[in-house]
This record gives structure tokens, sequence and C-alpha cells, in this order.
């Protein structure tokens, strides 16, 4: 241990002969380590002595003075008792326990017994309770009080349905930071009761800098949200009263509109285009689809739909079907290529590795077998000659199915008749190759499937330039991989080998230094003698590296070491452990996607991600590691995708540049400020492009300012979480059909409704009216009903039908109406309101 640098000094002098002629010699960087990971992994275990005899010399001596909580059998005297005694002694009584309710119930026996009896709630949970005499502490448990048992809680996993809502992303608790899209970054503060005109009003408190306070009426919930940025940053508080949170959203807003503009003109340029409208599906596609061996999930049948519904309308497609791995995309690729073909179009299928176009060449070959189409690929492995040959029978259209890499996109490669591209995973490819790519699918179907949605992909597709189908069903009898983090080490990687050969299943290590790969594979064949190990890696030969795969594949070799090259796409059923060497060094997508090469039989599957002691890492790669741990649900890759987001902070769309101004903003707000510049330029500089919006709203949000008592009340609702989870419910609620549910859930859970939520509700509908007929704010107080129209003077609203309508009941009602110009924008003020359910009937007529 003494020095480390011997071993390696004599290792490099010896002759690459030597090397060779020894396979059991291995390089001392993988069987020593270095004194910094040592000193780190002995950091691990600390030692501590019990009993009498002592090997080393203690720094340090502890001595406790502890004793048991003792048993109560659920007697409460015995326990008032106990506290006395305790009291007397100056020992200060603690009851742990996670459940406020069993509190609550300690807390009323105890009054009912002893009310001068006291304690105090910790709101955590102990296995076992004891008391110090030390520290002059008794510490008591829930469970044994009352007499059960302790329960172990499971971390709760993430439930199907809210995959994409993330709802840990929105529970706010006070501290956390916010931001309000009028007033910028403050920190949430809680519920507060607040008295508007005599009456009663929950509204929600912010903190800004310098301790200004800001009430937000619970009607406005959704102008707030968590703020999100690149995690671990702190962003700084803005000051309410001055322009500099203004200023950001206008240099964010004029950033996202010159992204969104060029999004905006190629969807214009998409629908503008007639593609080609594919014919409806013949006998053939039937046939096709029966004979695939898996039954269809829901999720597949629906995105396969979809995909068919875009390739029959005119406008050329752009899906993207985003699927996590092993979850059948290729599957609907291979649907729409037939369809396409049947149709005597081309098709493309652009993959980012030359491994992937090999495979999926055999994929497409074997499930067209049988059918009229001729597929071929190209990838560095031909000679130049027979892709020269390819390319020419695929301009004069002997081809029908072309697959290969980025060579596909190049300047000598012409199509016949191109009529559908599908793009695997598309993010893996350069941003040139991107342009090209959207060059071409201007007028062309395009069909891009992904396993991790990157959120800029994502991102894309939820703007609406882009459809998405998301295929969250594993295929039946899937199990989830389970994932574990270790420190490099050799028992476990024989082990792990060892145990997946004696169930007749395959390996794959990853490491990621070429230079480094045959060393390890001596160090397997060291480990367990047994194995059939095979090195793969993107310097090998073409025909080498691919005898090396089908090798594998046809289960000549155990253990396949290799680079990332396998991360794109190989599927082989019978490999069931993968272990990937210097984890640390891996974006999550990419350990996501090597993971998914994994656990595609009914087996169960391994995942052993090996990195250097936990505290020699970075924080992000260590949030890295444990996200992927965390996440080994099956269908987890959009959680991988958004806590990628959370760790990184998120880019720009479109890729070229990442921007800064989503860490000042948060994430969630620079969708907001998204959605109104997507919004405006529709409005305003593409107006005619989108005239088929007729039925659009003018009005994206309208503000509620009123006097009445809108609350959930506390005796009703006791615990303020739950108040806050209800009031950001309402705040979602769309219609009165989503609102009659509610109302019946509500009434399900906690009884009959007060007063005061049907108010609440009808704020609601004003909301809704307003939104209708155009108003940014309304404001209803002392019986007077003002409307504030939008505040654009130049926007095509004050042209619409809707506009005529109200100025129509403008002039059929002028005793109470009142429509004047105040400070800039038309407001519309109406007098002698003394009800809100004259208020809505009032607001009904405009519409």
């Amino acid at each position: 241990m003494k020095d480390t640098k011997k071993p390696p000094k004599l290792w490099k002098a010896l002759s690459e002969e030597d090397i060779k002629n020894n396979p059991e010699w291995i390089d001392p960087r993988f069987t020593f380590t270095d004194d910094k990971n040592f000193g780190a992994m002995l950091f691990d275990f600390p030692n501590v002595e019990f009993g009498k005899q002592f090997f080393f010399k203690a720094d340090e001596i502890i001595t406790f003075d502890i004793r048991p909580q003792p048993s109560f059998n659920k007697d409460f005297n015995l326990l008032i008792h106990n506290f006395k005694e305790n009291e007397s002694k100056g020992v200060k009584n603690l009851i742990f326990s996670d459940s406020s309710k069993q509190i609550e119930r300690i807390f009323a026996i105890l009054e009912d017994l002893d009310s001068s009896v006291v304690f105090t709630p910790v709101y955590k949970a102990l296995r076992e309770g004891f008391r110090d005499d030390t520290i002059k502490l008794a510490c008591y448990t829930d469970h044994q009080i009352f007499d059960r048992y302790y329960k172990y809680k499971r971390i709760k996993t993430y439930e199907r349905s809210q995959a994409i809502t993330l709802k840990e992303l929105r529970d706010l608790k006070p501290g956390d930071y916010i931001t309000h899209i009028d007033h910028g970054v403050g920190k949430y503060a809680g519920l507060e009761k607040v008295d508007v005109n005599g009456k009663t009003q929950e509204m929600i408190r912010l903190v800004y800098a310098d301790n200004d306070l800001l009430y937000v009426n619970i009607n406005s919930l959704n102008r707030i949200s968590k703020y999100s940025g690149k995690e671990g940053t702190v962003p700084k508080l803005n000051k309410l009263g001055t322009d500099t949170w203004e200023k950001l959203k206008k240099t964010t807003k004029k950033k996202v509109k010159d992204i969104a503009r060029d999004l905006i003109k190629l969807y214009a340029l998409r629908k503008a285009q007639t593609g080609n409208a594919f014919s409806p599906d013949t006998y053939l596609q039937k046939e096709l689809e029966a004979s695939f061996i898996y039954e269809d999930t829901p999720d597949q049948e629906k995105a396969t739909n979809d995909v068919k519904r875009d390739m029959e309308s005119p406008h050329p497609m752009d899906r993207l079907v985003c699927g996590d791995v092993g979850f059948g995309k290729t599957e609907i690729a291979i649907r729409a290529a037939f369809k396409a073909v049947a149709d005597s179009k081309q098709v493309a299928v652009l993959v980012p590795t030359t491994i992937l176009a090999l495979q999926h060449y055999r994929t497409f070959s074997e499930r067209l077998k049988g059918f009229p189409v001729n597929i071929d690929y190209v990838n560095r492995f031909k000679t130049s000659k027979q892709i020269k040959e390819t390319l020419k029978k695929l301009e004069e259209g002997k081809i029908d199915i072309i697959i290969g890499t980025h060579r596909l996109v190049s300047k000598d490669v012409k199509f016949k008749d191109l009529g559908l591209m599908i793009i695997d995973e598309e993010q893996k490819f350069g941003v040139s190759v991107k342009e090209k790519l959207k060059v071409m699918r201007a007028n062309v179907d395009a069909l891009t499937l992904t396993a991790t949605p990157i959120p800029r992909t994502l991102h894309f597709s939820l703007m609406g330039a882009r459809d998405l189908s998301i295929i969250s069903t594993p295929p039946p009898n899937r199990q989830p991989v389970q994932t574990e983090l270790h420190v490099f080490n050799e028992k476990l990687i024989q082990e792990a080998v060892t145990f997946e050969l004696d169930r007749g299943g395959q390996v794959f290590f990853i490491h990621n230094r070429v230079a480094d790969l045959q060393q390890l594979g001596a160090l397997i064949r060291k480990l367990v003698p047994h194995a059939r190990v095979g090195v793969a890696h993107g310097q090998l030969e073409g025909d080498d590296l691919e005898d090396v795969m089908l090798k594998f594949i046809n289960h000549d070799f155990d253990v396949l070491v290799a680079t990332t090259i396998i991360e794109a796409g190989l599927d082989i059923p019978n490999a069931n452990t993968i272990i990937i060497n210097q984890a640390h060094m891996f974006g999550l997508s990419d350990l996501h996607q090597m993971r998914g090469r994994v656990g595609r039989s009914n087996k169960k599957a391994f995942c052993y991600l090996l990195s250097p002691p936990l505290s020699t890492l970075t924080p992000e790669a260590y949030k890295r590691l444990s996200a992927i741990e965390e996440f080994s649900e099956l269908g987890s890759g959009f959680n991988v995708a958004m806590r990628d987001l959370d760790i990184r902070g998120s880019g720009n769309l479109l890729g070229a540049e990442q921007s800064g101004f989503i860490a000042e903003i948060g994430f969630e707000m620079y969708n907001k400020i998204l959605d109104e510049a997507v919004q405006e330029l529709k409005e305003e500089e593409f107006s005619d492009l989108f005239d088929e919006d007729k039925n659009r709203k003018y009005v994206s949000f309208t503000q509620i300012d009123t006097d009445l008592e809108v609350l959930i009340p506390d005796e009703y609702v006791t615990n303020i979480t739950e108040r806050y989870n209800l009031y950001n419910e309402i705040a979602k609620l769309e219609n009165e059909e989503q609102l009659t549910a509610f109302e019946k859930a509500l009434e399900d859970r906690f009884g009959p409704i007060p007063p005061q939520v049907y108010e609440l509700f009808n704020t609601l509908r004003l909301q809704w009216l307003g939104k209708t007929i155009g108003f940014e704010k309304i404001s209803f107080k002392k019986q007077t009903l003002k409307g504030y129209f939008v505040n654009n003077p130049k926007s095509s609203y004050f042209e619409s039908e809707q506009f005529g309508k109200v100025l129509a009941f403008v002039g059929a009602n002028p005793a109470i109406c009142n429509l004047k110009e105040v400070k800039g924008q038309l407001r519309l003020a109406i007098s002698n309101v003394n009800t809100i359910d004259y208020a809505l009937h009032l607001l009904k007529q405009m519409i």
C-alpha cells in the first residue's frame, strides 16, 4: 500500500508480448486501489468496539445510559405515572409518531385522565422507544404505547397515472421557492386567513426580498408554480414593486419567441404542404399485425392507431412515440413502414449507431419475412462498393426500406419516392444532422421513437408542433430491473456473473475506455474461469465487431465486455445482468438506456452500477446515480427525463443554445411564459395561419377579486397541506362536468359541503365566463361587477364576434352598464349586482 506508483511502472515496463502470453496477469489499475480511494473506502467502515477487551487503542469511549421504553399494556394510568416520575427527575417526555391522528388520540386520552400531564410530540417514526438519563430524554413510540406492531415503510413507487404529472414537483411546503408570473421568485409561507370587507378569505402568503409580503388569491393559484431550476442552486428573491422581474420576463419572452417563431414556421410549412395521404389498411397489414408474437398493450394499440391516422391525413405526419426501453416502439415503426411500402412509397429508418442499423435490419427482415418488401442497410461495415450499389438500387426504387446511420442524410443518398422517415433516438444525433432532418421532414411523414424523452423533444411535442404518443404500459410478464449501486469490487462481479451463468443467461459488462476492455475481459476470465468472454467496441473492424455481436446473440459468448456501443437498441432477451463500470461517468439517459438492454424477457434482471466510493463523487454524479437507482420501475423513462431536467437545468428547445435564464425563473414558469409567447405569436404574427382557431380564447387567465367568503373552512378540512392540494385541484377544473365530479368526491371524503365552498365554486364559474367573454380581470365588490378587457388594444379580440355580443348587452342595459377606458384599459362596470348568482346570470347573457 506504501508505494502505489510502483506497480503501474512495472506494468508499463512489460512488453506487449509478455502480456499476451500471460493472460492471467492483470493491470494493477483494476486490482490495486490508490491511497485516496482506499482511504475513502475505509471511511465507510469506522471501528466501534463493544465489550471489555479492546484490540484498538480508543480515541473516544462512548458510554450509553439507555433503558428501553417500559411496556404499559395499553394502561394509560401507568403511562401517566411514568411521565410524572420522569418529570420529577427532570427528564423530558417525547412521543414519536409519523401519524398526526395517533398523537391527537394520545392528547385526547391524557386530557380525559389527567390534564396536568405534558409531552412533546415529534412527527417522526422510531422503531423502539428508550430513556436516556445522560441527556435527560424519554422517547416513547406511539405503536408501543398502543401495543401495536411497528410497520416498516416501503418507499412509495410512482402510480402509473401520475407518471407525467410527477406530483412531487408540485407539492409546496412552507419555505419552498416559488415563481409568480407577475412578481417573480419568492418564498411560499403557507395559507393565511385575511379579512376582506368584513368577510374571511383564505390566501396564499408569499415572502419576497426585504421581507415584503404578497397575498395571492386562491383563484390565482395557477399564477404561481414551484421553482425548479438546476438542483442545488438557490434562486435570488425578487423585490416587489421594481421592474427587474418584468425585464427578465420580457427578455425571456423575446428569446422564447425567437425560438418558437422557427418552430411555428416549420409547423406552418407542414400545414401548408399537402403531403401524401396513405390509403387505409390492406389485408396484408392485418396479416402482419396478427403475426406479432405478443399481445398489443392498450398503449401500443393507441399509438399504432395514432400513427395510421396521421399517415392517412393529407398533412405530413410528425409524431413522437415515447415509450420506455423495450415497450414495443420498434413494432409500431415496422407497422408504419409496411403501411408506407404497401402504398409503393420508400421508407428511411435513421438510427444513431452502426450496430443498431444491423440489429434493426435483422428485426425488420424477421418481421417482414414472406411479405413483398425489399430491405437493405448502409453502415460503415459495408465496403464503399457495396454502399454504392445499395444507393443505386435505392434511387431506382428497388429498395423499399433502407436502414442506416446519419449516412442517410448525406448528399449522395437519393430516393425514388420517399414517403416515410423513421428516426430512432433523435437526441443522439448532432445539431447539423437535426437541421438536415428538419428540411427533409417538411413534406415527408416523420415518426420519431425515443425511450428517454429528453426534455427538449418532449417540449417540442407538448407545444403542439409535434404530436405525442406515450407508451407507458409494459408488456405482460415484464419485471422491473433491480438496480444497485456499489463500489467496484471483484467479489460482486464474480457473484453476479456466476449467478447469471448458472441460470443459463448472459451478462453485459460496460466500461467506456476501449484501451481497458481486454484487461477487464481477462479479469472476468480469472474471476469466473468457465465464462466465455467476448470484447466489443467501436474501433474494431466492421466484420470483427459484427462477428463478436453475432456470437453473443447466438450465445457463443456468456459475457460481452463492451463500450456503450450496446446502449441503443440491442435486443438480447437472454442477457439479464448488466454491470456498468465507472457509472458516474455516464449521463442519466445513457444509464437508463443501457439498463434497458436487460430485463427484456420474463426473467428477473439485475443492473449493477459500479462507481468509486460515494464520498469522492461530485454531487451531480451522485444525484444521477441515485436517480437511476430510485427509478427502477418499468416505464420510468419520463421520470428520468424530468429528473435529468432538475439536475442539469433545461436547455433551449431546439438544442442549439443552452439557456441560462431558466435557472433564474424556474422550469415551470419557463413553460408558462413559453405558452404565453406561443399564444401571442399565434395572435399577432401568424394570425392568418391559425385562422381555424376561430373560437380560441383571447384570455389565458382571468384574475378574480371579490369580497365574498371564499375558502375551505378549517373545521371542514383540518389539514393545511390537504387544503392547499384541494385549492390546487379546484384551480385546475375547467368545466361544469369536472366541477360536479369534484363536488361529489369532496362530499364523499369530507361530508356535506359548507356554503363558503359553494361561494368558491361560484368564483370559479366567474373565472370561466370571464375567460370566454375576454376579461383579464373581474372585480366583484360592494355590489358592483367590473370586467377589465384584453389589455392589448391591437388585439383582434375587439373585432371578434364575442366583443360584438358584449357591446349589444351594454346597448340593451344602459341603466346599469358603464363602459369606459381606465388607465389605458377598457373596463365595463355593472352596478346593483347584489348576489353572485345574479352576476353569473348577467355574464351568461354576454355569451
